[in-house]
């Protein structure tokens, strides 16, 4: 696998970069968002005006000129060529039991819009409350289970619409 970078800038452009031309880059951090880089002999004053980590997706002034630009590192290279998308798994419609248990506490109803990381139940197994939050954002279509219910590993008890 190869260490190079691959940049999109503007969803138009693409360019390789490897380790070596980061390293060798002259960039001077002015502070958390703006830097000054020397290249060729040219110099570019850099704003920093959104950046998303996790998506490897930056939005930059460059020199009063704006772009989106896109990083894609070695294994997200491979994941695409392999016919993944990169941050985009599986939609997860339904809920599953982790583990078996007893339904403790149903914290939504259907057709409630719930968001990501949100409780939705707690399901006692092994004299502990386990809270089951939301894996997405999105609208409880049905529920499975009822307060008290005994149930068995993957056992669905939340559908997503």
């Amino acid at each position: 696998m190869q260490d190079n970078f691959s940049l999109k800038v503007n969803d138009e452009y693409s360019y390789s970069l490897t380790p070596k031309d980061a390293e060798e880059l002259d960039v001077l951090a002015l502070d958390e968002t703006n830097f000054h880089l020397l290249k060729d002999h040219k110099s570019y004053k850099i704003n920093m005006l959104d950046s998303n980590y996790h998506q490897k997706k930056y939005s930059v002034e460059v020199n009063g000129n704006l772009y989106q630009v896109d990083i894609s590192d070695a294994l997200d290279q491979l994941i695409k060529e392999l016919g993944f998308e990169v941050g985009e798994s599986k939609k997860v419609n339904a809920v599953h039991a982790p583990m078996p248990g007893l339904i403790f506490d149903i914290m939504v109803n259907v057709g409630e819009e719930v968001t990501e990381g949100q409780s939705l139940l707690i399901l006692e197994a092994m004299k502990m409350e386990n809270v089951i939050s939301s894996p997405r954002d999105g609208v409880i279509k049905e529920i499975h289970v009822s307060k008290g219910q005994a149930i068995e590993k993957k056992f669905l008890m939340i559908e997503f619409e």
